[in-house]
């Protein structure tokens, strides 16, 4: 079974992580490693947008990868990219990387009362999400499949964590 490393940036509940790679073993039938945090300064956030670069991050994670396979990043900053206000994550298939933000995947974000089980439902559907473009799978049409383009929060809350028949034969195909 091949290996997909899971590296918190900076601290993330242990427990949650843990659930989140059962989770995603049970999706991808990858084994999933949570690695040692990268710890990375506040003192990169873009000042005048109080984001994250989604780059600094790559970069960072890229420099301290863990061994060969799949990289899978997740944190608490707010992430943009040149062509985006804001990004729940994104993923670069050449590099094998995927990074998620829990930022705007809690309740917290949108005036709400705290909710862990709905931050874990999301942030395991923008993980499968972007580990499927770090696999090579585009955008989905189906609303329902996890492939489908989040544009708001009620576009990931509308989708499963699961992705459609197509989506899944295709990730078959291009993972054998």
């Amino acid at each position: 079974m091949s290996r997909i490393h899971i590296v918190p940036i900076n601290e993330i509940d242990p427990s949650f992580l843990s659930r989140l790679a059962l989770c995603l073993e049970e999706r991808f039938l990858y084994e999933f490693a949570v690695e040692k945090s990268l710890t990375l300064s506040a003192h990169s956030i873009n000042p005048t947008r109080k984001q994250f670069f989604l780059n600094t991050i790559v970069s960072k994670v890229q420099a301290a990868r863990p061994g060969p396979g799949y990289v899978l990043a997740l944190t608490h900053f707010d992430l943009y990219k040149t062509s985006h206000n804001f990004i729940f994550g994104d993923a670069n298939e050449h590099e094998r990387i995927a990074v998620v933000s829990m930022h705007r995947l809690r309740t917290e974000f949108y005036g709400e009362a705290p909710d862990e089980n709905i931050l874990f439902q999301r942030t395991l559907k923008e993980c499968v999400h972007e580990l499927g473009h770090a696999f090579g799978l585009k955008h989905c049409y189906n609303a329902r499949c996890v492939m489908y383009f989040s544009n708001s929060i009620y576009d990931t809350d509308n989708k499963l964590s699961y992705f459609c028949e197509g989506c899944n034969r295709r990730s078959r195909a291009k993972t054998q």
